[in-house]
C-alpha cells in the first residue's frame, strides 16, 4: 500500500521509519522541512536494534504525496491538523481513509467539518509508540511500545481491512471502538499533562526563577495525581451523556493499575519508558522558568483539555477542577504571546 505520513515530529519519525523498515508499503512524507529530511530513516527499538526504512518520496507539496496515497496518517499537534487538512482535502481520492495518531486533539470534529461527508476517517485512542527523534530527519528512538491499540472508524461500511491493515503495519493489535467520541476524549495527555503543569507553577508569576528543571514523571507528586484523578472523574461523567460504551475509555486507575493517589504516583514515577523525560522550561539568567511555548501547554490545553471541558459544558456536566486549570493553563498562553 501506499502510506503519506503527515508531520515531522518525534512520533512522524518513528512511525514512518518502522512501517518503511519492513519493506512492505511504500511510505511517503508530507512535511513543511523536505530538505532536512534523508530518505533513509533509522529507528532504534527498545531491544537495541536498529530498523532501517527507505522513504520514497519526501515532499512539502501535498499534490506530490497525496493523490496516490491509501492512507494517509497524520502526526500532527492539535494546532496543526485544520491547516494540513485544508491543504490535502482538494488532492484526496474519495476512498483514501484519512487518519490521526491520536484523536484528542480534535481530529474528528475538524475532519468532519472540512472533508466530504463520505471521506472514510480514523484515528486512535492513544499514539502507538513512546518516541524521541536522535537527529532530524535521519533518526529516531522508538522508546515504548503500547501493548494495544483502540481505533475508531467513520464512513466506512466495512472496517475489518483498515483495522487489520494497521495492525499489521504497526506490530500492534488493534480493537475497534462503537464511537469517535471514545477516541476524540482521553484521559492521557490532555488530563494528564495538565495536572502535573499546575502542580509544577500555580504560584508561578513573573519574576520567579527556579534553580533546577525537574523531572516530569520521575518525580510526580501525590498532588498531580490527586488533580489527575479528579480530573478524570469529571471526564467519566461526561461519557455517560455521550453515546459510548460502557468502560470504553478505561478509568486512570484501572489504565495504569492503581488504587489511589499514592499508588498512581508511584506508579508514573516508575514507568520506564517516561524515565528521562524533563518538565518543560526554558534557561534565563540565575536560572529556569516555565516555558510556556513548550506543547506540553499548546497542545495539552487549547487542543485537550479544552475540547474536554468546552463538551462537557455543552452537555451539562460541571468540571469544578478542570475549569480550574484550563483557565489557568489559557491564562499563561495568552500572557506569553
Amino acid at each position: 500500500m501506499n502510506i503519506c505520513i503527515c508531520g515531522g515530529g518525534n512520533i512522524g519519525h518513528v512511525v514512518a521509519g518502522f512501517i518503511a523498515s519492513q519493506g512492505r508499503h511504500e511510505v511517503n512524507i508530507l512535511t513543511r522541512h523536505p530538505e532536512r529530511w534523508s530518505h533513509e530513516l533509522c529507528i532504534e527499538t527498545p531491544e537495541e536494534k536498529t530498523l532501517t526504512g527507505s522513504i520514497i518520496l519526501i515532499e512539502s507539496d501535498s499534490r506530490r504525496v497525496v493523490p496516490q496515497a491509501d492512507i494517509v496518517l497524520l502526526c500532527l499537534p492539535g494546532y496543526a491538523i485544520r491547516e494540513t487538512l485544508l491543504q490535502i482535502r482538494d488532492v484526496l481520492r474519495p476512498d483514501t481513509a484519512v487518519g490521526s495518531v491520536v484523536s484528542s486533539t480534535g481530529f474528528f470534529f475538524q475532519a468532519m467539518e472540512l472533508l466530504l461527508p463520505t471521506q472514510p476517517l480514523f484515528g486512535f485512542q492513544r499514539v502507538p509508540f513512546i518516541s524521541r527523534i536522535i537527529d532530524y530527519g535521519r533518526s529516531a528512538r522508538l522508546m515504548g511500545f503500547k501493548e494495544s491499540l483502540k481505533m475508531a472508524v467513520e464512513h466506512l461500511a466495512d472496517a475489518e481491512p483498515l483495522r487489520s491493515t494497521l495492525e499489521e503495519m504497526l506490530h500492534t493489535p488493534v480493537s475497534l471502538l462503537d464511537s469517535f467520541y471514545e477516541v476524540s476524549l482521553s484521559n492521557s495527555n490532555p488530563l494528564l499533562h495538565p495536572s502535573r503543569l499546575y502542580s509544577l507553577w500555580k504560584d508561578w508569576h513573573e519574576g520567579v526563577v527556579y534553580d533546577r528543571v525537574p523531572m516530569f514523571y520521575e518525580e510526580w507528586t501525590e498532588e498531580a495525581a490527586r488533580l489527575y484523578l479528579s480530573m478524570d472523574c469529571e471526564l467519566q461523567a461526561l461519557l455517560t451523556k455521550l453515546p459510548v460504551r460502557s468502560g470504553s475509555i478505561s478509568t486512570v486507575l484501572d489504565y495504569y493499575e492503581s488504587t489511589d493517589a499514592s499508588s498512581l504516583a508511584h506508579k508514573l514515577r516508575s514507568i520506564e519508558a517516561f524515565k528521562g523525560i524533563a518538565a518543560p522550561m526554558k534557561a534565563v539568567d540565575g536560572g529556569y522558568v516555565p516555558d510556556f511555548h513548550s506543547r506540553y501547554f499548546t497542545e495539552d490545553f487549547s487542543y485537550g483539555l479544552a475540547i474536554v471541558q468546552r463538551l462537557a459544558q455543552e452537555k451539562g456536566v460541571a468540571t469544578p477542577v478542570m475549569d480550574c486549570i484550563c483557565q489557568w493553563g489559557t491564562e499563561k498562553l495568552e500572557e506569553a504571546r
